[in-house]
């Protein structure tokens, strides 16, 4: 097994049984809900802004390891962003999963630290859906749309 899958499987078995910020946040003063339609994943995502900073973050929901795991990974890499830094992050983290960032591993840890473990959804697009369904929630939290997000 390659370093990276062992990194893969240890970050989401760690992530998905012991998720971070997982309940619901009181103050919350943003949220949305996104829904995977092909597996059945649930994610609600709720935001604390303090102006233009997340100043907390936490989600609920349902899914499988790999969605559970990229929304706890998410929230701890987002807490005290900047909207802007948070929108940058998702756009590195959706370029990584899908494999269209061109980056070699070092330089994937060192843009996205342990979110480079979820890269290895590239060689499963069905997966990758699963991967970043948390952080297309989060985006439309964070711009204030209340319409439920899907990965279709």
């Amino acid at each position: 097994m390659s370093d990276l899958s062992d990194l893969y499987q240890q970050a989401v078995l760690d992530h998905n049984n012991r998720p971070r910020n997982f309940g619901p946040l009181e103050n919350a003063n943003g949220s949305a809900q996104g829904f995977n339609p092909l597996c059945g994943d649930i994610i609600n995502v709720e935001i604390v802004l303090d102006g233009e900073r997340i100043k907390d973050i936490g989600f609920q929901g349902e899914g499988c390891a790999i969605s559970k795991a990229s929304a706890s990974m998410m929230t701890e890499m987002v807490k005290g962003l900047s909207k802007e830094n948070a929108q940058e992050l998702f756009e590195l983290f959706h370029q990584s999963v899908t494999g269209e960032n061109g980056m070699d591993m070092m330089e994937a840890i060192d843009k996205l630290g342990k979110l480079a473990a979820l890269s290895g959804v590239s060689a499963f697009p069905m997966r990758v859906k699963c991967a970043s369904l948390a952080w297309h929630t989060l985006k439309a939290a964070l711009l204030g749309q209340g319409e439920r997000v899907t990965t279709e």
